[in-house]
């Protein structure tokens, strides 16, 4: 029986090559000189931390037109509340998607059962969702529906068997 996996995943590499590029940038431009404003990748997150809320946004604007330049979706961003770090500065958090959450599985399977394709079902596995269908046209038209769809996270098709 065809099958495909639906996943939300961002490519690593392409993110931190772009929080690379954006902590470059704030280096050389004059607007950020003297502020200690910094990009930082950890694990599962980037940090953002400078000097006043407005440089926040600058940074924050920075670090979206190069992840974007490499075709990185925002949708797999989640910025968390700016908060008040020491010596007069702030800093902001965002955290990369990883998976799919148990809820966005649950809403993705209504989404499928909605189109009302007979043969076509759909089952959470973990962080991904399966696919399966008698008919691989059947499975086709249910990927350009979810592409159609907006579902607040960055969708990916793999591992797509006959």
């Amino acid at each position: 029986m065809p099958s495909f996996d639906v996943t939300s995943e961002l490519d690593a590499q392409e993110v931190r090559n772009a929080v690379d590029q954006a902590a470059r940038e704030i280096a050389n431009r004059y607007d950020f000189k003297g502020t200690g404003s910094s990009i930082e990748l950890g694990e599962g997150e980037i940090r953002l931390h400078t000097s006043s809320a407005d440089k926040l946004r600058a940074l924050r604007q920075v670090l979206e037109e190069k992840l974007v330049k490499r075709k990185v979706s925002l949708k797999g961003l989640q910025f968390g509340d700016v908060q008040d770090a020491a010596g007069a500065t702030v800093r902001q958090t965002a955290t990369l998607a990883a998976g799919i959450s148990s809820d966005k599985a649950r809403e993705l399977n209504k989404f499928i059962k909605g189109l009302g394709m007979k043969g076509v079902q759909s089952q959470a596995q973990g962080d991904e969702l399966r696919v399966t269908a008698k008919k691989r046209d059947d499975l086709q038209a249910v990927i350009a529906s979810l592409k159609e769809g907006d579902f607040g996270v960055p969708l990916e098709f793999g591992n797509f068997r006959d």
